[in-house]
């Protein structure tokens, strides 16, 4: 892979040409800042910037007063070749709280290994209404130990606006909802992301994860998408370097509370 060829495909067609990500949402460019205004639920914040030491302090101040003006919490999303330099240390003077750093990872689908089924007695099913998405948000909760209500919202949104957009699916064991994820198609662009990979404890190190993301992997392949990407923690990294992705750059994600 051409990784600063890739890298700069990225840019342009997920962060500067970003597409809304739901029916409620919008893209905004102001001066050199890209970013999304969306519904309390939903994914507010910045998506790229061209900033410099001249011109940093003066976007952040810009971001912080609009977004307070909307009473909407949101996000700085950062990547390791984001400018300046210490872009990071000039968000957390201006109130922003940093989050776990994690590894942009990207997939060509003519290099990934896409044959990885679950393992038996687990089964994947498909999520296509609100029964469905009451479980991922269940499943969500108990495998990340974090409030579910705005994913659910938003997932909600988005199978009755536009269901072509998002792909989600259950693995469960039994009856037993054991694992999530999704996938979310971004039409006109060469990336489908994957996001929200979680299993629940007693049932991690089974491979589990490793079939949500073949599957759907399999799934944006169909759909004729070139490349696949996902945000990837630490735990999550070998498994999909397994698999074929390869790590581009950094990512953190800077969150200010009005």
């Amino acid at each position: 892979m051409d990784h600063s060829g890739v890298l700069a495909l990225f840019d342009r067609d997920m962060r500067e040409g970003a597409r809304p990500d739901g029916p409620e949402s919008a893209i905004e460019r102001v001066g050199k800042v890209v970013r999304q205004i969306a519904p309390a639920h939903g994914w507010n914040g910045v998506l790229w910037s061209d900033l410099d030491e001249s011109t940093a302090d003066a976007a952040i101040a810009r971001q912080i007063a609009d977004f307070a003006a909307l009473g909407r919490e949101f996000e700085w999303k950062i990547y390791g070749h984001d400018l300046p330099i210490d872009l990071g240390h000039r968000l957390a003077a201006a109130g922003f709280t940093p989050e776990p750093e994690e590894t942009l990872m990207v997939g060509g689908v003519d290099d990934l290994t896409l044959d990885a089924e679950p393992p038996e007695g687990v089964r994947l099913v498909p999520v296509t209404d609100e029964p469905g998405v009451e479980l991922v948000a269940e499943v969500h909760e108990l495998a990340f130990g974090t409030d579910s209500a705005r994913l659910r919202q938003r997932m909600l949104a988005q199978l009755r606006a536009d269901p072509d957009s998002v792909v989600a699916v259950l693995a469960l064991a039994g009856d037993r909802p054991v694992s999530a994820a999704r996938v979310e198609l971004m039409p006109g662009t060469r990336f489908a992301g994957l996001y929200g990979g979680g299993t629940v404890e007693d049932f991690r190190g089974r491979g589990i994860y490793r079939a949500l993301v073949a599957h759907r992997a399999r799934v944006a392949v169909a759909s004729g998408y070139r490349y696949l990407q996902v945000d990837a923690g630490a735990q999550s990294r070998p498994v999909l370097e397994r698999l074929g992705f390869q790590p581009l750059t950094t990512t953190t994600p800077y969150v200010y509370v009005p």
